[in-house]
């Protein structure tokens, strides 16, 4: 199949090219909820506590509760050491970008650029996008690289801003907020699966096929007793209604902020642009560049599931945690807000550009 088929393939796929409207149709209808006045200015917050203190936490949760093997037990491996790689390689491949900016300038604009919304933004997206592809996989890849994000925006990223030395507050942030604690109890009853006390638990395998149908048959397994996907589903099912909620609530919350703000003043600030571009554009494809060297030489290698989900979560606007900092501290908060808004439309715009690119990555097998 030739590059040209492969970009025509990719256009023609309904599932990619739903995805892809889904997720802007919905950010435009909060948009338009917010300017007709049917949201107020308190809704795109309100939904966003739900996302991030509700919805968030039991996707990620829900992302462990699976089966353990080598291969997605290593796979997974390397995605946390590689969402611990890239904020190094982050911050430091963004001192020379920023180099001609001075002052809390440059500061603000390194830290904006590290630090992308890849939890309320990037999340509900990859996992909306590839989800029905790879099944639970994504929100576990996702909640994974995820742990680089939290331990280095918490620390690094408020030492940088506040001139400070870390807080016990946050550490406390770090760990004991909704969506940490829950990928950290889900992962790990993921991995210990095995060593938990185990309880029986009747379930039905496919046996034959008759007729066009699948015959099962029911059997006794072993589970651990905190796999409550098994053990107690009248537990884990109010999580499975919950955990869906993430990617339409988190669109209309950014449809919604979008509303409120002015895009005239933020668009005559070129520093923004400047940002925005290397935000949304160039930091996903140095994290496809380096990952595509180390899954060649078999360094790091990672499958095309787990890159598309830490591209669509690099590909994301400022972090609200971060340009929160710069307001908090007086690190040039203008720059910060014009910076936050240009990257939330810049996102908008790109990301059916980064989904169709990895498609076309995909089809070409450079990952497996």
């Amino acid at each position: 199949m030739n590059f040209g088929d492969i970009i025509k393939t990719t256009l023609t796929d309904m599932n990619i090219i739903s995805a892809i409207t889904s997720t802007v149709f919905i950010i435009l209808l909060g948009f338009f909820c917010r300017k007709r006045g049917i949201f107020n200015d308190h809704t795109a917050k309100i939904l966003s506590n739900v996302v991030l203190t509700v919805s968030l936490p039991c996707l990620a949760f829900n992302a462990f509760m699976q089966d353990i093997n080598p291969e997605s037990l290593k796979e997974s491996m390397n995605v946390l050491i590689w969402g611990l790689l890239v904020y190094v390689i982050l911050i430091l491949v963004s001192k020379p970008i920023f180099m001609k900016f001075k002052g809390d300038d440059q500061t603000t604009l390194r830290v904006l650029t590290v630090f992308g919304s890849t939890t309320f933004f990037g999340i509900p997206i990859a996992t909306a996008v590839y989800g029905p592809q790879f099944g639970v996989t994504i929100a576990l890849l996702a909640s994974v690289f995820n742990i680089g994000y939290r331990v280095f925006l918490y620390s690094y990223g408020y030492i940088k801003m506040s001139g400070l030395k870390m807080e016990a507050k946050n550490v406390k942030s770090m760990f004991l907020n909704p969506i940490v604690l829950a990928t950290f109890a889900g992962l790990l009853i993921w991995i210990f699966q095995k060593s938990l006390p185990q309880v029986d638990v009747t379930v039905a395998v496919p046996k034959a096929v008759e007729n066009g149908k699948i015959v099962n048959e029911m059997v006794v397994k072993q589970f651990a007793f905190l796999r409550i996907d098994q053990t107690a589903p009248w537990l884990f099912k109010p999580l499975t209604y919950l955990a869906p909620l993430a990617s339409p609530l988190a669109w209309l919350a950014i449809g919604a902020t979008l509303g409120e703000v002015s895009f005239t003043k933020a668009a005559t600030d070129k520093v923004s642009w400047f940002y925005t571009l290397v935000k949304v554009i160039g930091v996903p494809a140095l994290n496809i560049a380096i990952l595509a060297i180390l899954t060649a030489t078999n360094i790091l290698p990672i499958s095309f599931a787990a890159l598309a989900t830490i591209v669509i979560m690099m590909a994301t606007p400022t972090a609200t945690v971060a340009a929160a900092y710069a307001i908090s501290f007086d690190k040039d908060a203008l720059l910060a807000s014009n910076a936050s808004l240009l990257s939330t439309l810049g996102a908008v715009v790109m990301m059916p550009v980064w989904i169709i690119v990895l498609e076309v990555i995909n089809k070409m097998g450079i990952f497996n």
